[in-house]
């Protein structure tokens, strides 16, 4: 018996230890840090030796640099997007633009050389080059201008950049270890870190850290070989900002659009002055663009920019886009030719009438394709303005998401005032409703201050309304049910104050007041209309000159005159002396 149970033992002991032995292999392979190594050039998405990866602010970004010719080339859009949102590629014209504040920097592709406004500067290779969708810098060339530093490791090649400025965590390695791409020792290994090794700390973890090493390889190790943290306080030593002067009013800025669509029609101005009080600045419509070449209409008079001024009041001329369908504002304004042209048109003018300031109304743009070519038509005019104590405001649109392009935060660095068209939140073609109700107003108002120092925002407010006309679609005059609204055919006239006024006295109806619209309302029908109208006068006007103190704004503007009842600048003058 027992010589039959001994080989079954054996038999056992054998199969037992064969376990055992897959067991500890397991173990051991299970617990054994992986060895395996990933080449940085994969890890970069590197694929040739002229490219050039980056890493910003502690994160690998997509866009890669280039080398020519040994010297190194950041992408625009990388630039503009990431670094430097004030260089301007014209893809048209093949120049690069940078806007400062003692002129105009231009360089053409390709040119060993850049332009102060006129003067030639020599440079050490070409400062821009094209490419089929953009254009590349060089590095330095940005570095000249822009709040960043960097630092250019090879092997592979990759840029190590930081323009963000503020406390960040460093540490110290305790022991030799190695760098893995995720945690875990199985990751992937990225390199070696030497005991004492500076490391930045981004993301702590219980049992894995992820660091930054030196030559901005961003990894993992094991938390407890991250010692020795410190709090630092990033700082750019080098970099002084450049900011363009303002002209900055020392009085409450009262400013009024004067239409003006013919020249004879300036030989009104003594009497249109008369029916106002305390306007210390009047915009007349005078110019605007004419052709796809930059060339501008001019309507303008010496007397009355002489007679204004012996009235103590300044004259801010505006230039607009609006009236001439035919012009192509989107061309004008992305070809630097054209564009630098309109804008030595508009100076010209400006000097030769011997204007105090220029009042830019550039509206219904199509954002996708002239946003940044707008915003640079801003910087240059600004410049040339500054250059000749010029006053330079820009009108704009309440803030929305799809007028962002206007850049409000970018036109206050370089225009003296920002302007709020506190009007048309229903326009024609749109719902009934107010032309600017207290509300909508108000948060304009807090929207732009968001990007726009207070004492450089002037509230524009209307003059006008809307007599809403609705006339029920036959369709819809009997519901079948609840949900089946009825719709309605909605037309408006536009109504001055007093012509308002009159219109509801003659009808016999008495207006409500809307406190949260700030206004009087009526409606009433006659027939199948309804009619509906939010009525401007002194009291809705009274409520938007509060908000100048309320957020200590630099003043308002009023479109237009003559349609104003006369007991509004007595409302005016309580608010601005």
């Amino acid at each position: 018996m027992k010589k039959k149970i001994l080989p079954v033992i054996a038999f056992i002991a054998v199969v037992v230890l064969i376990i055992a032995i897959i067991g500890i292999s397991s173990l051991v392979k299970r617990y054994t840090p992986s060895k395996e190594r990933m080449e940085l050039s994969e890890y970069f998405n590197i694929s040739s030796d002229d490219e050039i990866a980056i890493v910003l602010n502690r994160e690998k970004i997509e866009s890669k640099a280039k080398i020519i010719n040994n010297e190194t080339y950041l992408d625009y859009k990388f630039v503009h997007d990431y670094i430097n949102p004030r260089f301007y590629w014209d893809e048209n014209e093949n120049i690069l633009l940078y806007a400062t504040s003692n002129g105009l920097i231009s360089a053409s592709a390709d040119a060993n050389s850049y332009l102060t406004n006129k003067s030639t500067t020599d440079y050490k290779c070409p400062v821009v080059k094209a490419t089929s969708d953009s254009a590349l810098i060089e590095i330095d060339f940005v570095l000249k201008y822009s709040d960043f530093t960097y630092e250019l490791f090879e092997k592979p090649n990759r840029l190590v950049m930081n323009n963000e400025w503020g406390k960040i965590e460093t540490a110290s390695v305790k022991k030799d270890t190695q760098l893995r791409v995720k945690g875990g020792i199985k990751s992937d290994i990225l390199e070696d870190l030497e005991k004492g090794s500076s490391i930045n700390v981004i993301e702590a973890g219980d049992n894995w850290t992820k660091v930054m090493s030196p030559d901005g390889v961003i990894g993992y190790i094991k938390s407890k070989y991250v010692v020795d943290n410190e709090t630092v306080k990033l700082k750019n030593p080098d970099y002084v900002e450049d900011k363009l002067p303002h002209i900055e009013k020392d009085f409450k800025i009262c400013m009024a659009w004067h239409q003006v669509t013919t020249s004879s029609a300036n030989s009104n101005i003594a009497n249109v002055i008369s029916s106002t009080k305390g306007v210390n600045v009047i915009s007349p419509t005078w110019f605007y663009l004419n052709d796809n070449k930059g060339n501008i209409v001019d309507l303008a008079s010496s007397n009355y920019v002489n007679y204004c001024h012996q009235q103590g009041i300044e004259v801010w001329a505006l230039v607009s886009n609006l009236e001439n369908p035919d012009v192509d504002s989107t061309y004008v304004l992305t070809h630097t030719s054209t564009r630098q042209y309109l804008v030595n048109q508009i100076i010209a003018a400006a000097i030769k009438y011997e204007l105090d300031g220029i009042n830019l109304d550039f509206e219904a743009l199509d954002g996708n394709a002239v946003g940044d070519a707008y915003i640079q038509f801003v910087r240059e005019l600004a410049i040339k303005c500054s250059n000749n104590g010029i006053v330079l405001s820009v009108d704009n649109y309440v803030p929305t998401s799809y007028t962002a392009f206007y850049n409000r935060k970018e036109q206050a660095n370089f225009a003296d005032y920002v302007v709020i068209m506190g009007y048309d939140e229903h326009y024609k073609g749109s719902d009934a409703g107010s032309v600017s109700s207290l509300k909508w107003v108000d948060q304009g108002v807090r929207d732009t201050l968001e990007s726009v120092p207070e004492k450089q925002v002037i509230l524009g407010m209307p003059f006008y309304t809307r007599l809403w006309s609705l006339v029920a679609n036959e369709a819809d005059t009997e519901p079948t049910t609840e949900e089946d609204a009825i719709t309605y055919e909605t037309t408006s006239t536009v109504y001055g104050m007093t012509s308002a006024a009159n219109l509801l006295k003659e009808k016999g109806i008495q207006p409500e007041w809307i406190a949260e619209d700030g206004q009087n309302y009526a409606t009433w029908n006659e027939g199948n209309v309804t009619y509906k109208i939010w009525l401007e006068n002194a009291s809705s006007t009274e409520e938007r000159l509060k908000l100048l103190s309320q957020y200590s704004l630099a003043g308002a503007s009023f479109w237009k005159l003559g349609f104003e009842s006369s007991d509004v600048w007595d409302t005016v003058i309580k608010y601005i002396n």
